[in-house]
């Protein structure tokens, strides 16, 4: 493995991403996520920074997290409106060569005949530069939008998640055989129907004949990441992930959470080069350590923390506005909060989590401010803990992007920390530094490659 970082820009294809308030700021674009030219802008920027992606994260509901109503999330655009991300990668391929496109879409909300043929048409058309960020949705609200009363229970997620990636791999790895595709313009054949076959998966959410509507794409299964910290999450992103969203406080707590996820990974027959891990980080940049802490504070005065918490709280199942945030997380019986609140302690040894712990955490720990020097010794120190890569996230858009790329990426790359230029190839070989565009056969989605063979289907 090659020893540096990947970067993502972590963005979201609506008004307020992660940090709340900062839309009012004069110099931020994100009032027009709307027009496709400030996000075909940034996509330029971002390649000619010799980033690695653009990481569209997403949402598929409204909830009433916060004092029991959704206003503040309508009134501060936490989320909302948000705007399809695949579309938005569809929209941006074209307006760049090398930059690969990361998308979120939740098992919620497409069924895996048809998720399946999107991204293998929008691999097609990109040659290979797309990624799948796998979630399962806890929000209240998304639930009821696609037919549940209530949310499906987290370990349930997780069942039916499984079975959605049995039927996804099914049709892009075992549909079509590699040699099916002839374009054979004499003989007037441009397949041969011997080798595309039908899946017949039966299951308990799902029934799918098959065939694959898509021919193989360049990597057949896009790049695949997840970002599951609950005990059930980590062991999915073991069993299907090849990244990780992290988000450690530490690179301390980062080594340790990687090496419980290398111990997930030796239990379903994968190796710990198999799994990436990316961290969450965003950086403020000054000439001097005093000039960046100026310019952080300049931008906190635009911070919404009422809109921080409803956003955290929302992601826990946690109403702020109505609890005690000094209590300890223990005092309650949530679900949403095992992930982080593992991650929290896992940084404080010894110390139990408030619920004020973990929306300052969740916030603010993850921001760097310092010199182009002082970010990349911080950046060092989370790729000698075992990070792979950083999505990197917006104060400003694409003022923070920008920032990085003009002063803090040419330090990088000279420390070998980052890519001077794009090597070849689809976006998993860049992201794993090989030369095969398919997923490792000790992957789940190949390991039955060829079974499909003996089929009797048509």
């Amino acid at each position: 493995m090659s020893k540096r970082l990947i970067f993502n820009a972590f963005a979201m294809n609506a008004l307020s991403h992660v940090y709340h308030g900062l839309w009012r700021h004069p110099a931020s674009q994100q009032t027009e996520f709307n027009d496709l030219a400030t996000w075909a802008g940034l996509a330029r920027l971002l390649e000619q920074g010799k980033f690695d992606a653009l990481f569209l994260a997403d949402v598929i509901g409204l909830d009433t997290g916060h004092n029991g109503n959704w206003d503040i999330y309508v009134e501060q655009g936490i989320h909302f409106p948000a705007n399809d991300p695949s579309a938005l990668a569809a929209a941006l391929i074209s307006t760049t060569e090398h930059l690969g496109f990361a998308f979120t879409s939740s098992i919620l909300q497409s069924h895996p005949f048809d998720f399946a043929r999107r991204v293998s048409t929008l691999d097609h058309l990109s040659k290979g530069r797309i990624g799948w960020n796998i979630v399962t949705s806890t929000s209240r609200n998304a639930a009821e939008n696609f037919g549940f009363d209530t949310p499906v229970p987290h370990d349930e997620r997780y069942r039916w998640a499984d079975e959605y990636m049995e039927a996804v791999y099914q049709l892009w790895e075992h549909s079509w055989e590699n040699d099916a595709v002839l374009k054979d313009k004499a003989a007037g054949r441009y397949a041969d129907p011997h080798k595309i076959h039908a899946l017949n998966h039966h299951g308990p959410r799902y029934n799918i004949k098959g065939p694959h509507l898509t021919q193989p794409s360049p990597q057949r299964t896009p790049f695949l990441i997840q970002a599951g910290s609950s005990v059930a999450g980590r062991a999915f992103a073991a069993r299907n992930a090849e990244a990780t969203f992290l988000v450690c406080l530490t690179p301390q707590a980062a080594r340790i959470a990687i090496g419980r996820l290398h111990e997930e990974l030796a239990k379903t027959g994968r190796r710990p080069g198999d799994l990436l891990f990316f961290q969450g980080l965003s950086f403020v940049v000054g000439s001097s350590e005093e000039e960046a802490k100026r310019h952080a504070r300049a931008l906190d005065e635009y911070i919404c923390t009422d809109a921080l918490a409803a956003h955290v709280g929302r992601d826990l199942g946690i109403d702020f506005g109505q609890l005690d945030p000094d209590k300890p997380v223990a005092d309650f019986n949530i679900q949403g909060l095992q992930g982080f609140t593992q991650f929290y302690e896992e940084a404080h040894p010894g110390k139990k989590a408030r619920l004020a712990d973990l929306v300052t955490a969740m916030s603010y720990n993850g921001r760097v401010v310092g010199t182009p020097e002082q970010i990349a010794d911080a950046l060092q120190e989370w790729r000698d803990a075992g990070i792979n890569g950083i999505n990197v996230a917006y104060q400003t858009l694409p003022g923070s992007f920008s920032e990085f790329i003009e002063h803090v990426m040419p330090v990088l790359q000279k420390r070998g920390l980052a890519q001077t230029d794009y090597r070849p190839g689809t976006l998993r070989e860049r992201m794993f530094d090989v030369s095969s565009a398919a997923i490792s056969p000790r992957h789940p989605a190949r390991r039955d490659a060829g079974t499909f063979i003996q089929s009797t289907d048509h």
